[in-house]
């Protein structure tokens, strides 16, 4: 069986993409399936939260983007072994320099990750805030987009934004890319704004927009600064179980 390959991707930043990762990926575990991690930010934040060292990964995502390291030589696991991880940190930030000369430089993830799709349900793609190369290596390399989104405006602007590069990324390059679904992170109930975004999101993706709603009064331990997924934590955490309704219906989309 081949991977699912999802993109988690907002050209908005702050939304939750990198939470949303680290804790459908525990999530998927728990549920049984085998999840690679791909860390496409330099930040590392991906990488942090699966309790991976920074500064002890040898080659990571970078070393695979330049071919000087294949996969299964660069994966790292969770800290609790739940998971695998193509970590990533500072100097990933040099790799689109170095990629620019190459020949398919976009191409570079998707034909790395191929080599080791049958040793994985999912691979969870981390892609950074912005459009950049990276970024384009994520959605190429992926089958679908998860969206994160807070219910602010602004947020909406984004989305539009991301939901074009999409389509021009399906007509030009990877013909099967496709909007996975869209979920409410960091939801307070309590804000009308919030209330009314996201009944303009039902309005405009109907189908599309999960109905799980990651909600915003998580504990310390469930916040993406604490650096953990919360199912490394307590399965019975308010935010917890949330991400695990989440996991559940991408299984229920991805195996339909």
């Amino acid at each position: 069986m081949t991977a699912q390959v999802w993109a988690v991707a907002n050209q908005k930043g702050g939304v939750g993409k990198t939470t949303t990762v680290v804790n459908v990926a525990a999530s998927l575990v728990h549920l049984g399936k085998k999840v690679l991690i791909v860390d496409l930010d330099p930040q590392g934040n991906a990488t942090t939260g699966s309790g991976v060292n920074k500064t002890s990964i040898k080659h990571g995502v970078y070393g695979v983007l330049l071919c000087e390291a294949e996969v299964h030589e660069a994966v790292s696991h969770s800290k609790t072994g739940a998971y695998d991880v193509l970590g990533a940190n500072r100097a990933l930030a040099g790799a689109e320099v170095e990629l620019v000369q190459e020949i398919a430089r976009e191409m570079r993830l998707k034909n790395a990750l191929a080599q080791v799709a049958d040793q994985y349900d999912y691979i969870l793609i981390d892609c950074p805030p912005t459009l950049t190369l990276l970024t384009l290596n994520g959605l190429v390399a992926a089958d679908k987009v998860l969206v994160p989104m807070v219910c602010e405006y602004y947020s909406l602007e984004g989305i539009s934004d991301l939901v074009a590069t999409v389509r021009k990324i399906r007509m030009a390059i990877n013909p099967k890319l496709a909007i996975g679904g869209v979920v409410r992170t960091m939801f307070d109930k309590r804000s009308l704004l919030a209330q009314e975004v996201s009944e303009q999101l039902t309005e405009h993706f109907g189908k599309e927009l999960f109905e799980t709603v990651i909600p915003r009064n998580v504990r310390l331990a469930e916040a993406p600064s604490h650096g953990m997924p919360a199912l490394m934590y307590d399965p019975k955490a308010r935010g917890t179980l949330a991400y695990l309704d989440l996991a559940q219906e991408l299984l229920a989309r991805a195996e339909a």
